[in-house]
């Protein structure tokens, strides 16, 4: 039998901490072994359960901060960090993800996002929503005082391009490389839009074209 993922829930709002328990109950292969509504609280179940995952909203002024992020990674640093808030602060958010958390969630996710968030988190990759994701991306390619650059492909990217346009699907891909489908599809998606492309034809010639796969 599996071990089963250990989650430590801090947030200061009971309705979200009772959903969060009903949903993550159903799930054979999740533990949630503490819960916490302080800091103080919260590092008390760090040492004593040094979870695998511990799912934070952050933007509570009476109870936690972006602060916290820190607290959690020097009080247990082989937990990871799944943030679900409801906080839209487009800078908020830049600061949270490059204090290195592994995901964000908007609290208007679905459950079937949640799941699949805490499973990529415990296993150290990153997980961003479709709105967080959009952020990013207008972050990163949103510069109009400076001319376009091609920005270079991660090794990773490089990858799932050729998987691509080998003709698998995201499922395959995901099988093949160890992630989650909808870590694919967040890969894909940057791809596309750091290429400025919109198809898999499009994206097929260009792994051609670059000699990421060889013509036929």
């Amino acid at each position: 039998m599996l071990e089963k993922i250990s989650i430590l829930i801090a947030d200061s709002q009971y309705l979200i901490r009772l959903g969060l328990n009903a949903l993550l109950s159903e799930q054979e292969n999740l533990k949630i072994v503490a819960e916490a509504t302080s800091e103080s609280q919260l590092i008390a179940s760090l040492h004593e359960h040094h979870p695998q995952v511990v799912i934070l909203d952050y933007n509570q002024a009476s109870a936690f901060g972006k602060h916290t992020i820190h607290l959690i990674q020097k009080t247990s640093p082989e937990s990871n960090i799944l943030i679900i808030s409801g906080d839209n602060e487009k800078s908020n958010i830049y600061d949270v993800i490059e204090a290195g958390i592994n995901g964000f969630l908007t609290k208007s996710c679905d459950d079937k996002e949640i799941i699949d968030a805490i499973a990529a988190t415990s296993k150290g990759e990153k997980f961003f929503c479709s709105r967080v994701l959009d952020y990013l991306l207008e972050k990163t390619f949103s510069k109009p005082d400076e001319k376009c650059i091609t920005t270079p492909l991660t090794a990773r990217e490089i990858e799932i391009v050729r998987l691509v346009a080998q003709g698998l699907i995201a499922k395959e891909i995901a099988d093949q490389l160890n992630l989650s489908t909808h870590t694919v599809y967040t890969h894909r998606k940057n791809i596309m839009k750091k290429l400025k492309l919109n198809t898999a034809s499009e994206l097929t010639l260009y792994a051609i074209n670059t000699g990421i796969i060889e013509r036929n």
